[in-house]
């Protein structure tokens, strides 16, 4: 099924949220901003019947995902062999804390995407997308790095997969009480949860006199 061509995905059976569905968002809006706010997704497949969950870096163009590794992954090799996959993304925002233990919760935003991944084949195309997800987190080091060997491009494999079957779920906000329950003599709130780099430290090996680069000064991973 592919996206609709508006400013939203359409929800399917798989994807609509029946539990809690006002935390549902298919806008791409959010879906996006949920997407390019991270780096890390977790890939779910099937290897002759036996569910895997990878972890690994990830990065979004337009109305696809994609992400990389070693050509010997049996992980990417099953995958781009056309297997179903379910990506997911989750930030964590706050510790939700109510007045009972049962209203506890977190804030988060998250997004689930259903498809089929394929691998990049084309060697210009494979470049063009691994330059990509290093101008995703560093614009302008691309023009600075040596640029890949056709070994490494061999040994690189690239796979991305449509955003089409595709939904949010975010919660946001303090916590929801069972009426009586405000009145008790105990502390409720959120605790908030923020991800934070740290100053930039050099390689032992750099060469003397190389400056760091303006783009890792008070670094932050801005919204595309």
């Amino acid at each position: 099924m592919s996206a609709s061509k508006t400013d939203s995905y359409q929800p399917t059976p798989r994807t609509r949220l029946k539990r809690l569905p006002k935390r549902a968002h298919y806008d791409r809006q959010t879906v996006h901003a949920i997407l390019d706010a991270g780096f890390v997704c977790h890939v779910g497949y099937t290897i002759e019947g036996q569910p895997y969950v990878t972890p690994t870096t990830y990065w979004r163009h337009g109305d696809r995902v994609y992400w990389h590794g070693s050509s010997a992954s049996r992980m990417l090799r099953n995958i781009a062999a056309g297997v179903p996959v379910c990506l997911t993304v989750t930030h964590i925002d706050g510790f939700v804390m109510a007045r009972s233990g049962f209203h506890h919760s977190v804030n988060y935003r998250s997004v689930m995407a259903l498809g089929i991944a394929h691998a990049v084949t084309d060697a210009a195309e494979k470049e063009q997308a691994l330059d990509a997800f290093v101008e995703r987190l560093f614009p302008g080091r691309v023009r600075e790095l040596r640029p890949p060997t056709r070994q490494e491009l061999k040994g690189t494999m690239v796979v991305g997969m449509d955003l089409a079957e595709v939904s949010a779920k975010v919660r946001t906000g303090p916590p929801v009480d069972d009426e009586p329950d405000y009145a008790l003599p105990v502390w409720a709130g959120v605790l908030p949860i923020a991800t934070a780099f740290g100053p930039a430290e050099a390689d032992p090996k750099l060469t003397p006199g190389i400056a760091l680069p303006e783009y890792l000064r008070d670094f932050r991973l801005e919204p595309k």
